[in-house]
């Protein structure tokens, strides 16, 4: 597929300030671990809680995971920042560079998509500019003077449960969260299917944005976890506002000929289950695998654990015909009076594929 065919489409940046830990649960569940992303299928969970709270469930799921087409609206999965540096999980077939002397550039999970740029137009990084941020696992430009700090830690909260006759302490335990440091946070972003998408549901997803921002994200939101400050929206188009990646041919050889165009392949921002109309080359690409789980919070029934299933995971790179879609599987246990889906829609963002670094 040429980059000229790529279009743009209309989408939205939301921030997320945390005015408390958020608990993001890792998917062995354990208790002392904590997952630094809050997955796209999570973030679509949480807001399908909200237009329940708003009333507006039942047309929601019929634009996005129960209709017949494309969904009409998409999420990202949300990756941290701190300032105006927003990081992510780079393209699984640039990262991690060689290793060199200074860096150790694997430990690295998380890179500014201004690095994310600079590789995937076939640029290296030097290794002079840069410094990995061992708690939060994120790639830091060197400051002259200046105090490098990612943009969260992971901490260890005690806390224990109360027997109400006694009044007395009982299971003491600790839990992981993530704690953020003065103006981190994290970010997604929201994709539109087309103008009119937009213009029917930009208000509603903002509203379900506050709400969430008030009542928490993720884990012990009992315990007053997982909130924000009121997000901030920044309205815009995709790829652009994320990445304007270079497609300029190979440099020519020796006879002056130039290479060839590089050949485009989709940078995954969110996890993917692929629709039957997907058409993925899973022989090439550079790709990896999560497993998700996890419980049911309905009305109808509370706790019972979903059917587990296998997705795509953020920042693989795969090699398709056309911008992949994605679907949402149900994934409700046998018997239970409702479906419960798991999104798997595709925030896909192009970009030159030039093989494995």
């Amino acid at each position: 597929m040429s980059p000229e065919a790529v279009s743009s489409s209309p989408a939205m940046l939301v921030r997320l300030r945390p005015t408390s830990p958020w608990r993001l649960g890792p998917d062995c569940g354990s208790r002392d671990r904590v997952d630094p992303v809050c997955h796209s299928d999570t973030l679509y969970s949480a807001v399908c809680s909200a237009f329940e709270q708003l009333g507006l469930l039942p047309d929601w799921l019929q634009a996005t995971a129960a209709g017949a087409g494309a969904s009409e609206v998409r999420f990202s999965s949300c990756f941290p920042f701190v300032g105006e540096t927003l990081f992510v999980i780079p393209p699984r077939h640039v990262w991690p560079p060689p290793a060199t002397s200074k860096v150790r550039w694997k430990g690295a999970r998380f890179v500014p998509l201004a690095a994310v740029e600079r590789l995937v137009a076939g640029a290296a990084l030097s290794e002079d500019h840069w410094v990995v941020d061992g708690a939060s696992g994120c790639l830091l430009p060197v400051v002259p003077r200046g105090n490098l700090r990612g943009p969260f830690r992971t901490v260890s909260r005690p806390a224990a449960a109360v027997d109400r006759l006694s009044g007395g302490a009982i299971e003491p335990h600790a839990t992981a969260c993530l704690e953020f440091c003065e103006g981190a946070g994290l970010w997604l972003v929201v994709a539109f299917a087309s103008e009119w998408a937009q213009e029917r549901w930009l208000e509603p997803v903002q509203a379900a944005f506050r709400l969430l921002a008030d009542s928490g994200i993720g884990g012990e939101r009992s315990r007053g976890w997982g909130r924000s400050s009121s997000p901030e929206f920044e309205p815009g188009c995709l790829p652009g506002m994320i990445l304007a990646p270079s497609f300029e041919p190979a440099p020519a050889d020796e006879t002056g000929v130039p290479g060839p165009q590089p050949e485009t392949a989709w940078w995954l921002l969110s996890l993917f289950s692929p629709a039957e109309s997907d058409q993925v080359d899973w022989q090439r690409g550079q790709y990896a695998l999560a497993g998700r789980e996890g419980r049911i919070e309905s009305r109808a029934r509370w706790g019972e654990l979903k059917r587990p299933v296998r997705m795509v995971a953020e920042g693989s790179v795969l090699v398709a015909g056309a911008p992949p879609v994605g679907a949402a599987r149900d994934v409700a246990p046998e018997g239970f009076p409702h479906p419960v889906y798991r999104a798997g829609f595709a925030v896909a963002i192009p970009i030159p594929y030039r093989g494995a670094a």
